[in-house]
């Protein structure tokens, strides 16, 4: 007769720990959030958070929107470029405004922010009072004119699409950058090889995109790993590539950071809507 027992325990168990530690997150960030509440900056709830990371650590949430934000800055400033520079500034898959809360104090640029899970846009629409926030579809166009922004940062975007909508994402993001505007992405490069299998890794050293879970895109369930050619290649074809820097994305830890440019002579690309 087989038994159930020890498998059911393990997930006891797991669930249990999740929910400590959840418990020990909040009651671990409560004084930073007191501190950011006093100085004009609200943090988003904790079931909140988790969504997006898995986590409810406050510090987690503070310590990377900062580093992002550096990141951000310093790959800039290295092309000879400021975000203060900018006219209009996309946010793509916000989140919980871990990044953009960053850009609080910015001078000059508008800022717009867009995720397609309405929870968390619904947070930021409430709280955050100096950026345009709206929901996106998984896979739809957005509802922007051409042209409509000289800077668009993803941060751990593509990195959880399947390779159809990573394709979509670059052709719309493309539509909506003016000519000679900045993208700028991250992807899961040669540094998480080890996360494949055998298999997988010859597909990935061959110059294909991998990507696990596809029926879960959108979601950190879903990864997908980039090789470089791959990015420069195929994936990034109607853009320049300005800058690459391996595991260069400092709020998303050995992710690489890549800075794009659309060609100032450029026609507007058509996205066709996915049938749904």
């Amino acid at each position: 007769m087989t038994t159930h027992g020890p498998s059911v325990l393990r997930r006891a168990f797991r669930k249990a720990n999740r929910i400590t530690t959840r418990a020990r997150d909040r009651f671990r960030g409560l004084p930073l959030r007191k501190a950011e509440i006093q100085q004009g900056r609200p943090i988003p709830p904790g079931r909140l958070i988790y969504l997006v990371a898995n986590t409810e650590d406050v510090s987690w949430y503070l310590e990377t929107g900062a580093l992002a934000a550096r990141s951000i800055r310093e790959i800039l400033s290295k092309n000879g470029l400021a975000i203060e520079g900018f006219a209009r500034i996309l946010d793509f898959g916000c989140g919980v405004a871990r990044v953009i809360r960053q850009w609080q104090d910015l001078r000059g640029p508008q800022l717009f922010g867009t995720d397609y899970n309405p929870r968390l846009i619904d947070w930021c629409q409430a709280n955050l009072t100096y950026a345009n926030f709206n929901t996106n579809s998984l896979d739809q166009p957005l509802d922007k004119a051409d042209g409509s922004f000289d800077f668009i940062y993803c941060l751990s975007v593509f990195t959880h699409l399947s390779e159809p909508l990573q394709q979509f994402w670059m052709d719309e993001l493309f539509r909506v950058l003016s000519p000679g505007g900045y993208l700028l992405i991250t992807t899961h490069g040669d540094h998480y090889l080890p996360m494949l299998t055998i298999e997988e890794q010859k597909n990935y050293r061959e110059g294909h995109a991998v990507v696990q879970k596809t029926n879960r895109e959108g979601s950190n369930d879903c990864a997908a790993f980039h090789p470089v050619s791959f990015v420069k290649e195929s994936l990034a074809k109607k853009y320049e590539v300005i800058d690459f820097l391996p595991e260069g994305a400092l709020g998303n830890p050995s992710q690489d950071l890549y800075l794009l440019r659309r060609p100032l002579e450029s026609s507007p690309c058509t996205v066709a809507m996915k049938s749904t």
